[in-house]
């Protein structure tokens, strides 16, 4: 069969670097493959999709060698249009895909630039809204969506062009764990139905194997470090090597002293043979022993009846009530649209409940403006695009110092020390729009922490990084917690980030919170994760097929065994090897 990608002995170099991104690529990919890439920020991951649909060189200039071909054609010399007709992208950010005013606009856009006869173009947008189950949703704006509307809304408006690739670039960053495992059923049918040849670029590996993939492709330092079935890959030390995050029952393996074999195929918890792993497992279960539970704190922050309505009579958030104590690290969970982000908008000032009392440190701030609370609570939001105001890297992160009135060379040496953190140093001096989505997120993060706030509220921390970047933002807030007391709350869809780094979660479903107890115990009870559309975590599979019935202790001491014995070693590699900066 023929290659329908292709790359021979491919070296790619942006003009306006020193060293090629890509080299020596030699990849093939076949009609109505599933070809999942996987691979540290700054490996050359979206490079490599850019060379496919012809952003590289027309968008991204730079200089070649060897060759690579799409459907027998150069993209460099057939443009990003001609591509266009063969290859569909989905972006992470999909934000900056729309430019219809309705979703029937947005997703007819390419038939209105082809002429395509009215009729035909009405007939043609109804029948792919409905392969993306969107068609209740074709007179919204697509600025009303959610985030899993909006990836649905995107994919459509590139399947009407009958193209034969798709790619994705990050379809999951910013979905629940739910929604997230639609899309990617989504992706799989269109695969399947329409036979359609995919490429996935995903850093949420376990997330993306929920459906099969034919291969997956790891990218290293712009060289293909593997090419492998999943199988073979998750028996390998491979990921663990390339700094990718390996799914949560493997890693629970080899903490037990197992040794997975590909034969067992360990691509799916659900179908593996766990035979000659069980008792290994339940002796390490048994061995691992927890702390004591830590005693209660003082009050930060106290949420008491809270109800709220953009629409009289639509209720957004009711009867919500919790408390956080002071250095407390918590995780806010629930489906898109459940009312989390609403949440955090009360908290900060930015919109006022229509019943109930938020206090701060005992204090209700009824009262008090968006500065004043500003001061004490730090908001970093989901989309970086909404909170970013200056052209440049360095002013948007010293912006709050500077207009606070704090001295320059102050402020140098703050901006500077959080731009290191977040791994943003080497762009100091770059504009922001040279950055890609996650990079964003990272500027949006440095510029809250070069505040000092007391109270912390990060809205999905970590969509879009890798896992080393994952783990340096989430260990810097570790540490800003425990060695500074600083009280921070984290939305997220993460529920790895959810059991690793949080010791309560506060679970929001269809406006009321359904529960609120330790991460073990939400992601190993079935009715509140379907109710929220959470997912519930490999480790309780992994424990009751290994006989252990008490899949909550399990995963308990899975969280207390990374934190005591994983972490540090993790930390003390991230030392010695230094970070990797991100992929444009």
């Amino acid at each position: 069969m023929t290659p329908i990608i292709e790359f021979k002995n491919y070296t790619f170099q942006y003009d306006a670097q020193t060293e090629p991104t890509l080299r020596d690529i030699d990849l093939r990919v076949y009609p109505g493959e599933k070809v999942l890439i996987v691979g540290p920020s700054g490996s050359g991951k979206s490079t490599l999709v850019h060379c496919i649909n012809g952003m590289v060189p027309f968008s991204f200039p730079g200089k070649s060698q060897g060759s690579v071909t799409v459907k027998g054609l150069d993209p460099a010399k057939t443009g990003i249009f001609g591509m266009s007709k063969i290859v569909g992208t989905v972006l992470q950010d999909t934000d900056g895909q729309f430019i219809g005013l309705t979703v029937a606009e947005d997703v007819a856009f390419a038939l209105e630039n082809d002429c395509v006869e009215q009729q035909e173009m009405f007939r043609i947008v109804d029948e792919v809204a409905r392969t993306v189950e969107i068609e209740k949703l074709l007179e919204n704006a697509p600025t009303e969506l959610s985030g899993g509307q909006k990836q649905r809304v995107s994919m459509a408006g590139v399947l009407v062009d009958d193209v034969d690739i798709l790619l994705f670039d990050e379809p999951l960053a910013n979905l629940d764990p739910a929604t997230g495992k639609r899309a990617i059923d989504l992706i799989d049918r269109i695969c399947r139905d329409r036979n359609k040849t995919v490429i996935l670029i995903e850093h949420r590996l376990e997330d993306a194997l929920y459906k099969d993939v034919d291969r997956i492709v790891v990218i290293g330092d712009g060289r293909v470090v593997a090419d492998q079935k999943p199988d073979e890959l998750l028996a390998s030390n491979i990921l663990e090597r390339e700094g990718i995050r390996e799914p949560l029952y493997v890693t629970a393996l080899k903490h037990a002293g197992c040794t997975v074999c590909a034969e067992d195929h360990p691509r799916h918890i659900e179908t593996m043979n766990l035979a000659p792993y069980r008792e290994k497992v339940r002796s390490w279960y048994e061995a691992v022993q927890l702390p004591p539970a830590p005693p209660q704190r003082a009050s930060a922050l106290e949420v008491r009846d809270l109800d709220f309505s953009y629409i009289p009579g639509k209720s957004v958030l009711s009867d919500v009530c919790f408390r956080v104590g002071k250095g407390e690290m918590i995780s806010i969970v629930g489906k898109n649209g459940a009312g989390k982000s609403t949440l955090s908008n009360l908290i900060c000032g930015f919109i006022r409940p229509d019943r109930g009392k938020i206090l701060l440190n005992g204090e209700d701030i009824a009262d008090k403006s968006i500065k004043e609370r500003g001061e004490v609570i730090g908001l970093v939001m989901q989309n970086p695009n909404q909170m970013i105001s200056r052209p440049m890297i360095f002013d948007e992160v010293a912006l709050g110092l500077q207009v606070r009135g704090v001295p320059e060379e102050e402020i140098k040496e703050r901006v500077y020390d959080k731009l290191k953190i977040c791994g943003l140093y080497p762009f100091r001096n770059w504009p922001v729009s040279a950055l890609s989505f996650g990079q964003k997120k990272r500027v949006t993060i440095a510029s809250i922490l070069v505040m000092d706030p007391e109270i912390l509220i990060l809205d999905e921390p970590t969509a879009g990084q890798d896992y080393r970047h994952y783990t340096e933002i989430m260990e810097f807030l570790k540490e800003l917690n425990e060695s500074l007391g600083i009280t921070i709350l984290m939305i997220t869809h993460d529920m790895h980030l959810m059991l690793e780094y949080t010791d309560r979660a506060i679970v929001v479903a269809d406006g009321h919170m359904i529960a609120d107890d330790t991460p073990a115990a939400v992601l190993t009870d079935e009715s509140v994760a379907d109710r929220a559309y959470l997912k519930k975590t490999s480790l309780y599979d992994l424990a009751l097929k290994c006989g252990i019935e008490d899949a909550p202790g399990f995963v308990e001491r899975f969280i207390y065994y990374e934190r005591t014995h994983v972490r540090g070693k993790e930390l003390k590699e991230v030392g010695e090897n230094g970070w990797k900066t991100s992929d444009l």
